[in-house]
């Protein structure tokens, strides 16, 4: 079974004056921290929630200090179950981001691809038919 699992991290940042420079250097730090290791895995913008329900941005900005949070996705293949799934996911991330906390968000099960790569494959030898005419 193959899954994408999608992970938050809360990178700490420092000096900064705003939530959008925060962000983008969290972004920053994050990719050189799983490069080139894990170049494969995606970094997004978390999402946050105020208990009222409000959204609020990604990154928390005190005395020139943040705590952002990032999404981090990667697909996991080959493992038994979900869980299985998480574990190597929240292992592989967290040996490259040290000290910095771990949360799965979500585990899904990644669908079976092949009958789009066959169409795929179809269609580009029919373009390579056509432009020999």
């Amino acid at each position: 079974m193959d899954c994408r699992v999608v992970v938050e991290a809360a990178v700490p940042v420092y000096d900064v004056e705003t939530a959008d420079e925060a962000v983008r250097i969290a972004i920053s730090k994050t990719g050189e921290m799983l490069n080139p290791d894990l170049n494969y895995v995606e970094i997004e913008t978390g999402s946050r929630t105020s208990p009222g329900g409000e959204e609020l941005p990604p990154a928390f900005v005190a005395a020139d200090e943040a705590l952002v949070a990032l999404e981090l996705q990667m697909d996991v293949f080959n493992v038994d179950r979900e869980e299985h799934a998480s574990r190597v996911a929240r292992k592989e991330i967290g040996q490259r981001l040290r000290n910095i906390p771990l949360k799965v968000l979500g585990v899904e099960e990644i669908g079976d691809d092949s009958a789009e790569s066959s169409t795929d494959d179809s269609d580009a030898s029919d373009d390579a038919a056509d432009a020999r005419d």
